[in-house]
């Protein structure tokens, strides 16, 4: 059991999607540009979440934390059901390399392409109206954090999907929806009582609000409940990947 190989492992898995970045990196950042155009210029003039605050301004940091997130997740998930298809992970079967080791390596790798890409968006998209660092703190504990839990969740999908068509079903059916129920094009105070509650329940709701408040200083609950909820589902779901990968779930006969 070993972590002297993570190095190799983490340089690999970057390497692995910065030979294409053109699909890996720039393309979401196009993407959240298009959603940043067609919302913003609809709605700039038609609602204001927070006082003084332009809705642009405020889509803004909702696009590069959803942008963190998947592709965050994209990364491990995909580079790990692409190695068991393939079948080259049995070269990572026959190295001393400990579940922690493979853990490190992977949800690393997954982090730098999913802050590279929240950075890429916020490059891109901050030439389109005015931000503010309020609390600047937040921002990185919540890009860091929610970065990580994402990595982690991608492993899980790539150790539970036997197939790009479950895996897809993962992330259509699961990920895309509580990304997009977490209020990043809107803010949960403008929603009924009933679906307010619902979106309380969305442990994407705090990543997203958290990050917010780095900007503004003013989020829809406090920062440190949205610590809270996004640390403990952190823990959850680092120690699930943790246990499936020392079982070896569904990668060892």
């Amino acid at each position: 059991m070993s972590f002297s190989g993570t190095g190799t492992l983490f340089r690999k898995e970057v390497l692995r999607f910065w030979k294409v970045a053109f699909q890996t990196v720039a393309a979401p950042v196009l993407t959240a540009v298009m959603y940043l155009l067609i919302f913003g210029h609809v709605l700039e003039e038609r609602v204001q979440v927070f006082p003084g605050v332009g809705y642009t301004s405020f889509l803004i940091p909702g696009l590069v934390m959803m942008s963190v997130l998947q592709n965050a997740f994209a990364n491990s998930s995909s580079s790990l059901i692409q190695s068991k298809i393939t079948g080259n992970l049995v070269f990572l079967l026959v190295t001393p390399l400990s579940h922690r080791a493979w853990y490190l390596a992977y949800v690393g790798a997954a982090m730098v392409r999913g802050l590279m890409v929240g950075a890429g968006v916020f490059v891109v998209t901050m030439w389109f109206a005015p931000l503010h660092l309020a609390e600047p703190w937040w921002i990185v504990v919540f890009a860091a954090l929610g970065a990580a839990m994402l990595g982690s969740l991608g492993l899980v999908a790539g150790l539970w999907a036997e197939k790009f068509d479950q895996m897809a079903a993962f992330q259509n059916f699961i990920i895309m929806p509580m990304t997009f129920l977490s209020g990043v094009f809107y803010s949960v105070k403008s929603l009924p009582p009933l679906w307010q509650a619902v979106s309380h329940l969305n442990p994407f709701f705090y990543m997203i609000d958290g990050f917010r408040r780095g900007f503004f200083g003013h989020s829809d609950v406090s920062p440190w409940l949205s610590l809270a909820v996004v640390g403990g589902s952190y823990v959850v779901v680092a120690a699930l990947c943790l246990t499936l990968l020392r079982k070896g779930y569904k990668i060892r006969a």
